[in-house]
């Protein structure tokens, strides 16, 4: 089997599993008994769930591999952009989530699988995927610094939500301990927040160095 063959299948393999795990946690997400949860209605649970930093990581991931599973050759700005974001954003979903969050829940059953398919094997097929499959040449200073936009903007959004979105209890909801307004106060809060976002522009700047010193690997698709 050829190098793009195999890059197409993986891409595409890891856009199948995430996928699916995106849509049972969905599924999850809207089943889950009228008295359990942070929130009653459907609309509030959808919403709650498209909030979070990692399903919308993983649904980048699951685009952006699903579309290199098509084809291989993707030289646009925004492509570019997209792909690293999902690369960062998933890598440090995982990071984070292993060494302050995943000690906060015990899961069983399908919400195990869905919790194991999103915070484990997405961050690791997605590394393993941009490290051996590129592809490679696609990242500039132009595109760390663009990359860096969609994170920062998920921040101010996650902070407004969580001001505004009351849980069944009447309090604020805040998706991500570190953020929680009301527990650490505002300044400590954005202080975190921009620790994360200083965490994301250092490792999108280790990607570009990291994806120079790579190219000696056979690219694949065409690099611009």
């Amino acid at each position: 089997m050829d190098h793009d063959r195999t890059a197409r299948l993986f891409f595409g393999v890891t856009s199948a599993i995430v996928a699916f795990a995106l849509v049972l946690q969905l599924v999850l997400t809207i089943t889950t008994p009228s008295d359990e949860g942070f929130f009653e209605s459907t609309p509030a649970r959808i919403l709650n769930f498209l909030s979070f930093f990692t399903v919308l990581s993983n649904i980048l991931v699951a685009t952006t591999t699903g579309l290199l599973a098509a084809n291989l050759d993707r030289r646009s700005t925004a492509f570019r952009v997209l792909r690293l974001d999902a690369v960062i954003c998933i890598v440090v979903t995982g990071v984070v989530f292993h060494l302050a969050l995943s000690d906060l829940q015990v899961l069983t059953g399908w919400d195990f699988l869905a919790d194991f398919l999103l915070h484990t094997l997405s961050p690791i097929l997605c590394a393993l995927g941009w490290l051996f499959f590129g592809p490679r040449g696609h990242l500039t200073p132009r595109i760390v610094k663009l990359a860096v936009v969609p994170p920062v903007c998920w921040l101010g959004y996650a902070l407004v939500y969580g001001a505004v979105a009351d849980d069944r209890n009447g309090n604020d909801y805040y998706a991500y301990p570190f953020m929680n307004v009301q527990v650490h106060g505002y300044a400590v809060a954005l202080f975190r927040c921009a620790i994360v976002a200083a965490l994301f522009l250092g490792l999108a700047y280790g990607a570009l160095a990291l994806d120079r010193w790579l190219r000696g690997i056979r690219p694949v698709g065409a690099a611009a």
